[in-house]
């Protein structure tokens, strides 16, 4: 058995330098929703010591000195791109499973070329994907997932190997382990890195070198899967393969909101965004979380930072339930907010940034909605006091179908009620979820809006 993971480079950026050449060797950076911080770089951004997570107001700060070109996020375009690296994978082995936005695992059992030939195989698919997509990708492959991933750092890292790159022999094996720092090898998090680095446990090889039930011990199964996988057993199946234990959508609002009226509908629109994800990964929440903070940056105004949860009788995965959970949620924030500022009214009152305002009257900054708590949707545990059997089925069935309607006609073509945000004064029309943001740096939808297909004159 043989697999190659693929890996697009640099996704966010790629994405934006295929239609927009001219960011081709120069430091560009991707920012989040409200353009808020940054969440994605290019190598030249990431050689001038631009980190994640940077403050958008602290780039021109930072690095007053250097070019960096700063645009808004733009999914609708990254996921279309991802879409069609996809497609041409598939032409190519019997199976591919698509493990995030920008990688994918690729099984090679079936393959017609020989073992010696995989390097020039995955050098060719690299290649092709770059002609037919202009996305540039990495290549691993290996006799395990977690090889062919390590295989796939060393193939982006070093130009040499020609965007491929195969771990099959023993040597290889032993050497791309010595290079390999515990603390980027897949499925050792950072607490276990810290922990195993502290103890000199500096490289893959080394870790591969303690006994393996000293790994169970101290790192559970899961450990001991990374380490035989490491020694080249082939043990992560697609059905262990790290799923996402919690799904969280948030932002911040251009404008502050004071009115639980105004804070509700963004809520509702998280919520159905985070039950979207939980059908794509083919799973179920039993535990809605709704967050949300006022403007941290405002000393002027009263602070305040809340959060409550809603657990489910069963799992549920449709937009109606986890819709429902999540306005329960926030009315338990409002009625907290609310208590909390009548405990201390007189006093709040007195306060110059108090003058005027009434209990209640915070100003919103951001939220968000997690879920949580997990499973497969094929292990769902039903209960007698959740909905009826009958119901909940037609309410899955109901959005998968919404699913596919959005996903041919266009995101939020259709959504729930409660997620429907004011009429776009140009159109008329409820502002979807990608335009109620702030995105002033945002290229245009070229693959998926007819308005922003490129001319050529």
């Amino acid at each position: 058995m043989r697999y190659a993971l693929v890996d697009c480079d640099n996704c966010y950026v790629s994405c934006e330098r295929v239609f927009n050449p001219s960011l081709e060797g120069k430091a560009v950076v991707v920012l989040s929703n409200n353009d808020g911080c940054v969440v994605a770089r290019s190598a030249e951004a990431k050689a001038l010591g631009v980190p994640e997570g940077l403050p958008f107001f602290q780039l021109a700060e930072r690095f007053p000195d250097h070019e960096i070109h700063a645009l808004s996020s733009n999914y609708t375009l990254y996921g279309d791109m991802s879409r069609r690296v996809m497609n041409i994978l598939r032409q190519h082995v019997p199976e591919v499973f698509v493990y995030s936005i920008d990688e994918a695992f690729l099984m090679l059992e079936e393959s017609p070329y020989a073992p010696t030939d995989f390097k020039a195989w995955g050098e060719a698919l690299a290649a092709k994907v770059r002609k037919w997509t202009g996305m540039p990708v990495s290549i691993g492959i290996g006799p395990t997932k977690t090889l062919a991933k390590l295989a796939s750092k060393f193939a982006k890292r070093y130009p040499a190997y020609h965007k491929c790159c195969v771990i099959v022999t023993e040597t290889q094996r032993e050497k791309a382990l010595a290079l390999f720092p515990i603390g980027d090898v897949w499925g050792i998090g950072r607490r276990h890195a810290a922990r195993l680095t502290a103890k000199g446990i500096r490289t893959a090889l080394d870790f591969t070198r303690l006994p393996g039930e000293q790994v169970r011990r101290s790192m559970s199964v899961t450990g001991l899967r990374t380490w035989l996988e490491l020694h080249g057993h082939d043990c992560i199946t697609l059905d262990n393969l790290p799923r996402k234990q919690t799904i969280c959508t948030s932002r911040s609002f251009p404008v502050m909101l004071t009115s639980r009226e105004a804070l509700s509908t963004p809520v509702a629109a998280f919520a159905a965004r985070c039950a979207a994800k939980l059908r794509r990964q083919q799973s179920m929440a039993q535990v809605v979380t709704v967050f949300a903070s006022t403007n941290p940056f405002r000393e002027d105004l009263d602070q305040l930072s809340l959060s409550s949860s809603v657990s489910l009788a069963a799992p549920a995965q449709s937009d109606p339930e986890i819709v429902r959970a999540a306005i329960e949620a926030l009315d338990q924030c409002i009625k907290i907010s609310q208590r909390r500022l009548e405990d201390s009214y007189i006093e709040y009152q007195n306060e110059p940034q108090g003058m005027g305002l009434k209990p209640g009257d915070l100003r919103w900054k951001r939220a968000g909605v997690i879920v949580s708590a997990i499973v497969p949707e094929w292990e769902l545990q039903t209960s007698f006091l959740d909905i009826p059997p009958v119901l909940k089925q037609k309410l899955q069935a109901m959005s998968a179908v919404a699913d596919k309607i959005n996903a041919k006609m266009g995101d939020e073509t259709i959504q729930v009620a409660s997620a429907l945000r004011e009429a776009d004064p140009e159109t008329g029309k409820a502002l979807t979820f990608r335009n109620s943001i702030l995105h002033s740096r945002r290229s245009p939808f070229y693959t998926t809006d007819i308005r922003d297909i490129i001319e050529v004159l």
